[in-house]
């Protein structure tokens, strides 16, 4: 009988930032995702833990749905986190028609641009550091 052994991967970096951001915000209150986007927009350089907070608090509006996201360090992904970390991957890569076929299967159109706008922004700044 052979018995498989898990290796352990390595958790994104970026995952274990958005969890966190997840975990630190989920008691704040509601926050429109179109307001925030708004007010932010005229800050070219916006922070990535900003960005971060905003997107996790105003993802649940975006996806019509609560996400299920797990504890930082956890190697295993949900599907709403493995969809996530596909959408900030084509938008890092810029892979136009990944990205418009994830956004497509799950983000109404009037929230696009916002979800874009704030995982661009975490991205850049994440990569950076």
């Amino acid at each position: 009988m052979l018995v498989e052994k898990r290796v352990a991967q390595p958790v994104d970096p970026l995952l274990d930032h958005l969890r966190h951001a997840a975990r630190a915000t989920r008691c704040k209150s509601y926050l429109d995702l179109f307001g925030a986007c708004a007010s932010m927009s005229g800050n070219r350089r916006v922070a990535a833990q900003t960005a971060s907070e905003i997107l996790m608090r105003g993802l649940s509006q975006a996806l019509g749905t609560r996400p299920v996201l797990y504890r930082e360090g956890e190697v295993e992904m949900s599907f709403d986190e493995a969809w996530l970390m596909a959408l900030a991957h084509a938008l890092e890569r810029d892979d136009a028609a990944s990205a418009t076929f994830l956004l497509h299967s799950r983000v109404p159109n009037h929230a696009r641009r916002n979800l874009v706008f704030l995982l661009r922004r975490i991205v850049e700044e994440f990569r950076q550091v």
